[in-house]
């Protein structure tokens, strides 16, 4: 029997912080927290690309010299980063009303960052943090 053990980090990232967040507005702006993008190398940018069969959204890191290559700005005070990508709204006839959230977003062995739109949700941070706008 072959046993390949990994010993669990503790202590680098607080467990919170510790999985992928990726959120798409109705602006086209994608935001990634600090965990994806450093997970993914901490690319300059990042190339897009939308499987219309499965509905489906991946991110490539690339430098920015690239052809197609979408810058990845700083976002929040958390190291997040932000993509905006309002063109793949209206190139690929994508509605969005509110937020979404990608809970099953994940980085595949091609160091893809694929977000599925078939299960993105509305966001319960992006809502609640509207609502605590409007009472200021």
């Amino acid at each position: 029997m072959h046993v390949e053990w990994s010993l669990l980090p503790r202590g680098d990232v607080a467990p919170h912080w510790s999985h992928v967040y990726v959120t798409l507005n109705s602006q086209g702006m994608i935001a990634i927290n600090k965990v994806a993008y450093q997970r993914m190398g901490a690319p300059a940018a990042f190339q897009i690309y939308f499987d219309k069969v499965n509905s489906r959204i991946a991110l490539k890191p690339t430098a920015l010299a690239m052809k197609h290559a979408y810058p990845a700005a700083g976002y929040g005070k958390r190291g997040g980063r932000r993509i905006r990508a309002y063109r793949l709204l209206t190139e690929y006839g994508i509605k969005i009303d509110e937020t979404i959230e990608f809970k099953d977003a994940e980085i595949d062995p091609d160091g893809l960052l694929i977000l599925d739109l078939r299960t993105a949700r509305v966001s319960p941070r992006a809502r609640a943090q509207i609502k605590r706008n409007q009472k200021a």
